[in-house]
């Protein structure tokens, strides 16, 4: 005789459709055929704690099985009706549903209003659209992971691997993708869930992010800020580039390379470098004459002045 539905889930019968949900896919996890690999108990085992939630997340199913005890297929002979009556075709003792209903009336007490014993002898005769109806799935769930991507990887795009559980999968990151955000990686669980990645974008040694732009840092002297030059510099697509320095470039001007940042542009952060310790004679005679030149007040346009 078939277990107790409610014992092969370890629920009780008031339990919430969430706790039946939720032991459920545990149970379901722990003996899947596809983690039990050619074993016939698990794969019994799986079987009935199928059937067991198909009855029980149903409203009918389970309103029928908490009444009788047993489950009730649609048009099987004798399925707990008096006189083993079926409806629709096959062998046994043919009842028109209305008479069915009326029958179930007398025996069981109830209105003739909608949304009771009509909806009931519905799901048996298919009326209303119900035939055929798909057995219920389990709830949709998803498994949380974090992955830590090179920042190459994130800037240019690539594929990773990943392990979830005892499985190995590969995730596709789309170029400029961000630190933080996350990626779905669809029915790659171990039962079939959804996988929700979390990227961690790894600091470089010397570029750095801005959204999906790249930056670096580029050092300048002080006769390049003031009169200009070129200067050789990397990007992340492992080129390496001349660019021109503008004369009169302040400390914190951006040059823009156009697409090179990846899934971005990439910026050149000028930094202009004063020369450590005190200047010679010369130097200073050279600056003063030149501060004579260009009294300019730098300070200006600051707000908190």
């Amino acid at each position: 005789m078939p277990r107790d539905h409610y014992e092969v889930l370890g629920v009780s019968k008031n339990a919430t459709p969430d706790e039946i949900s939720k032991a459920y896919r545990k149970l379901a996890r722990q003996h899947h055929p596809d983690r039990n690999p050619g074993d016939k108990q698990a794969e019994a085992r799986f079987k009935e704690i199928q059937n067991a939630y198909d009855v029980l997340t149903d409203p009918k199913k389970k309103a029928m099985y908490d009444q009788f005890g047993t489950d009730v297929p649609p048009g099987a002979p004798g399925a707990g009706f008096p006189g083993g009556f079926q409806f629709g075709g096959g062998g046994g003792q043919q009842m028109d549903p209305e008479m069915a209903q009326e029958m179930f009336r007398r025996m069981f007490g109830g209105g003739g209003g909608g949304g009771g014993f009509e909806d009931l002898f519905g799901s048996f005769t298919g009326r209303g659209g119900r035939r055929g109806r798909s057995r219920p799935q389990p709830p949709a769930e998803s498994v949380d992971v974090e992955a830590h991507v090179p920042f190459l990887t994130a800037a240019l795009g690539g594929t990773i691997g990943l392990r979830v559980g005892d499985r190995e999968i590969d995730v596709k990151v789309p170029a400029g993708f961000e630190d933080g955000k996350k990626l779905r990686v669809a029915g790659q669980g171990e039962m079939g869930e959804d996988i929700v990645v979390k990227v961690r974008v790894e600091p470089h040694a010397y570029f750095r992010r801005d959204g999906k732009d790249v930056l670096l840092d580029v050092p300048i002297s002080i006769p390049e800020a003031v009169l200009g030059g070129r200067v050789e510099v990397p990007t992340v697509t492992g080129k390496r580039v001349t660019v021109k320095i503008p004369p009169g470039t302040s400390s914190g001007s951006r040059i823009r390379l156009p697409g090179m940042g990846g899934g971005g542009d990439q910026y050149l952060v000028m930094k202009v470098v004063v020369p450590k310790g005190r200047p010679d004679e010369r130097t200073r005679e050279l600056l003063e004459e030149y501060a004579e030149l260009h009294p300019d007040d730098v300070r200006i346009d600051v707000p908190w002045r």
